[in-house]
C-alpha cells in the first residue's frame, strides 16, 4: 500500500465516515488470561466512545512505510490453503460474526505476544464502497465493496489518582480511575487496499516501536518472515559502511550520502509519486559512488547489504536519519539541520583532530551573545 491508499482507509476511521459494524475485543491480564470480552455494534455505542475506539484503530495506520508500516506478503500456497490465511479470511468474510474464528484469533494472539502487563485486543470490520469517476468528475455507481478488518493491541496502564472537586461533598478529593487504554503497540489491516481494490495476497502490519518486529506475533498470525526492524536496519547499514569503506568513511562522505537522500526525497515529493520512495542495494551503492568511493568498495558494500538485510529495498529513513545531522564525540554532541551540515568540517591541527564549526552570524552561550575575537 502507498501513502494515498493508507490515508484513504485512515480517513474512514471517523464517526461520520466509517461503515464499521461489529467491534469485538478482549481484556487480557498480566497472566495472559482473558478476563473479559465484548461484542458490540459500533452504532450502539455513544459518540464519544465510538470516537475513542476509532482513534485507536486509526493509530494503526500511522507512521512511515517501511518503518512503522510493513507490507506483509502471502504466498500463492498460503492464499489457496493455509491456516493463517483461512483464519483471517473467516474473520473478514463473517464480518466478525464467526465466534469460533474470533476465539481462535484471540488465543493465537495471546500465545504469541510478548507484551508485559495487561493489554486490550480490539478488532473491527469496515465496509467501503469503491467508486470510480469519469473524466468530467462525475461519480459512477459503486464497482466493489471493500471489506476489511483492522486490529489494534493496546497496553493497559493503571491510572494515577488525580485531584478533582466533588460538588456533592463540596471539597477537593482524589479521583481514581481503574485503568486507561494506551495507544496501540501493534496492529494490522487485512486485506491490503491496492489500486482501489482488495488484495488478499497482502496485509499491512503496524508497530509503534520501530526497534521491534514482534516476530513471534507475525509468525503466528501471518506465518511469514519479517524484515529487520527499522532501527536494526540503520545500525546494520552503519556497520557495513564502517567495515567496507573503513578509513574512507569520512564526514564528507556522510554529508554527501545524506545530501543525496535529501535530494531524492525532495524530488519524489515534487513529482507527487504515489509509491513510497525505496532504495535497493544498488541504489545505496550509487550514493557511495557519488561520495567518491571506488567501484570495488561500492560493489562490496552492495553485496553485504543484500546478504545482511535480506530485503529488496528500504526507505531512505532506514539508511540514515535525513531529518537531523548529529556529530558525537565522547564529550561533545553537535547538532545542525541537514541543510546546513556544510557548516561542520574536520581538521587535523598540529597532530590533534578537531571539529570546526563555521560561525558567521551571532553566537550565543546559554542565551548570552558572545564575541569571537581574531
Amino acid at each position: 500500500m502507498n501513502d494515498r491508499e493508507i490515508a484513504t482507509i485512515r480517513r474512514r476511521m471517523r464517526p461520520e465516515k466509517n461503515n464499521v459494524g461489529r467491534i469485538r475485543g478482549c481484556y487480557v491480564n498480566d497472566n495472559h488470561t482473558i478476563i473479559s470480552e465484548f461484542d458490540q455494534m459500533l452504532g450502539m455505542i455513544s459518540d464519544n466512545e465510538a470516537e475513542e475506539i476509532l482513534s485507536l484503530l486509526r493509530r494503526t495506520l500511522s507512521g512511515t512505510i517501511g518503518r512503522n508500516l510493513i507490507d506483509i506478503s502471502f504466498s500463492n500456497q498460503q492464499v489457496l490453503d493455509s491456516d493463517e490465511h483461512r483464519l483471517l479470511s473467516s474473520l473478514r468474510n463473517s464480518s466478525l460474526s464467526d465466534s469460533d474464528a474470533v476465539k481462535a484469533f484471540f488465543e493465537k494472539t495471546i500465545a504469541s505476544l510478548e507484551l508485559e502487563g495487561s493489554y486490550f485486543i480490539l478488532i473491527a470490520n469496515d465496509k467501503y464502497d469503491i467508486f470510480t469517476y469519469n473524466e468530467d468528475g462525475e461519480k459512477n455507481d459503486s464497482s466493489e465493496m471493500f471489506s476489511y478488518i483492522l486490529c489494534a493491541v493496546c497496553p493497559i496502564k493503571a491510572a494515577k489518582p488525580s485531584l478533582g472537586y466533588n460538588l456533592s461533598e463540596n471539597k477537593f478529593k482524589n479521583i481514581i480511575r481503574d485503568s486507561m487504554i494506551s495507544a496501540p503497540e501493534i496492529g494490522f489491516m487485512f486485506p491490503a487496499f491496492d489500486s482501489n481494490s482488495a488484495n488478499i495476497y497482502n496485509a499491512l502490519f503496524y508497530t509503534r516501536d520501530v526497534s521491534l518486529s514482534h516476530e513471534s506475533f507475525t509468525k503466528a498470525i501471518f506465518n511469514t518472515e519479517m524484515p529487520l526492524p527499522a532501527t536494526e536496519q540503520t545500525e546494520s547499514i552503519a556497520g557495513i559502511l564502517n567495515s567496507t569503506v573503513a578509513e574512507g568513511c569520512s564526514l564528507e562522505l556522510v554529508q554527501a550520502v545524506q545530501g543525496q537522500l535529501l535530494e531524492l526525497a525532495a524530488d519524489h515529493k515534487a513529482n507527487k509519486e504515489e509509491e513510497p520512495l525505496m532504495l535497493s542495494s544498488k541504489d545505496m551503492g550509487s550514493l557511495l559512488r557519488f561520495g567518491g568511493v571506488n567501484e570495488e568498495t561500492v560493489s562490496a558494500f552492495s553485496e553485504k547489504i543484500e546478504e545482511d538485510l535480506g530485503v529488496a529495498a528500504i526507505p531512505p529513513a532506514n539508511i540514515i536519519d535525513i531529518k537531523k545531522f548529529e556529530v558525537k564525540t565522547p564529550e561533545v554532541t553537535v547538532k545542525v539541520s541537514p541543510e546546513h551540515s556544510d557548516l561542520i568540517e574536520t581538521r587535523v591541527i598540529d597532530g590533534t583532530k578537531y571539529l570546526l564549526i563555521r560561525a558567521d552570524g551571532d553566537v550565543e552561550v546559554n542565551g548570552i551573545r558572545i564575541n569571537i575575537n581574531e
